[in-house]
């Protein structure tokens, strides 16, 4: 049979394969995170019907004479370029801005993932949307721990942020030089004990000629007294004050005259408190949020990198797993090691370029109508040839 007869088989199945990838990569175009696939062609052996001749003195060398015996789809590429993004408002959704891969995990398979449209079951667990478990590292006691192992990552939603009692608190504003002798300014504060009862410290300030005079007091009956003294409006004497185990920092006020602005602004103990809400840092940790106020990290998400994240395998449901070709994953927080830092409440859009895809269509089928063509000409020589005998 002719050679050419095969070569436009050959033909038409690579751009039978062409139209497959192309019209996946447009059915595609709205999928999250989706990379677009592209063809590459290649020749197949040759049939060698002279060889090589080399120079002789008297006669020059001659080349060999091939012919090819079709084509092959050498390899499907993955373009892992970046995707746009696209906001939802979800703080459940995240993007990885660069390389890497979040991990997950279903039916004890570690899988691979781009799209970053996640949700918490009622585990608490962060999820995919084919239920794959998302990876991460665990905080203990609001601390992420450097290279630990990695685990589900859940919101606990029974979490409380544990009471904290108060050892220092802070005042700022002034006291007013021209107040009179004996003005008296109390400041009421509430402060917590070691399981959260609040109690009132009070601090009165008394005016007299060299100053200020400190009192302070609390509910529980302790008392602590100081001293301050101003010069050209700046602290000159005393500084702090103590009271019930609380250190009140004083050092920061002022003595000018008119004003009457001073305040606790700041006190580090609080009550315990529930979880209200999380979000999600650049980092990948995810930050609680709780009723009194306190803010803790409970985990942070995991992504991996890949020597070759060309070797990836296509898993379905957006997913890849490793191959011996890309390597083994190589895990870490996002930001660190060559991985991209996270985006939340945004989506990672698909990569298809349509412009290109459309192009890529008009190609393969051009190309397989030229192929159909070289059969339904070789067809016509073997009609001719068997036409030879009557």
């Amino acid at each position: 049979m002719l050679r050419s007869l095969y070569s436009g088989i050959s033909g038409l199945r690579s751009h039978q394969t062409m139209l497959d990838v192309t019209g996946n990569n447009i059915a595609n175009v709205n999928t999250a995170a989706f990379k677009a696939s592209a063809v590459q062609f290649q020749d197949t052996l040759s049939q060698l019907t002279q060889g090589a001749g080399g120079p002789q003195a008297e006669a020059g060398g001659t080349n060999p004479a091939q012919i090819g015996l079709g084509v092959q789809v050498a390899g499907i590429s993955t373009n892992f370029a970046q995707g746009s993004t696209q906001a939802t408002g979800r703080s459940e959704d995240m993007m990885i801005a660069g390389d890497g891969f979040f991990v997950t995990r279903q039916g004890g398979e570690t899988l691979y993932t781009r799209a970053g449209s996640f949700n918490f079951d009622a585990q608490g667990r962060l999820t995919s949307p084919d239920g794959g478990l998302v990876q991460g590292y665990a905080a203990v006691n609001g601390v992420i721990p450097a290279g630990g192992a990695t685990g589900n990552v859940t919101l606990p939603l029974e979490a409380v942020s544990p009471a904290v009692a108060t050892s220092s608190a802070t005042l700022n504003g002034n006291l007013p030089s021209d107040a009179a002798i004996g003005t008296e300014i109390v400041i009421d504060e509430r402060v917590f004990d070691a399981s959260g009862v609040a109690r009132s410290l009070s601090l009165t300030f008394t005016r007299t000629a060299g100053g200020w005079d400190v009192d302070g007091a609390d509910a529980n009956g302790s008392t602590g007294t100081g001293a301050l003294g101003f010069t050209d409006g700046a602290l000159t004497a005393g500084g702090s004050v103590a009271v019930g185990g609380i250190t009140v920092d004083l050092t920061s006020l002022t003595g000018y005259a008119a004003l009457s602005t001073a305040t606790v602004t700041k006190q580090d103990g609080r009550n315990a408190g529930t979880l209200n809400s999380f979000s999600i840092a650049k980092d990948g940790t995810v930050v609680g949020s709780f009723s009194n106020g306190a803010s803790e990290a409970i985990a942070r998400i995991a992504v991996a990198t890949f020597a070759n994240a060309g070797g990836l395998e296509k898993a379905g449901s957006s997913g890849y797993r490793s191959t011996f070709n890309s390597g083994a994953a190589t895990l870490g927080a996002p930001g660190q090691g060559g991985a991209g830092s996270l985006i939340g409440g945004a989506l990672e859009m698909s990569n298809v370029d349509l412009s290109q895809e459309f192009t890529n269509l008009i190609v393969a089928q051009r190309g397989f109508q030229a192929n159909a063509r070289i059969i339904t000409t070789s067809d016509e020589v073997l009609q001719e040839l068997t036409n030879l005998k009557r």
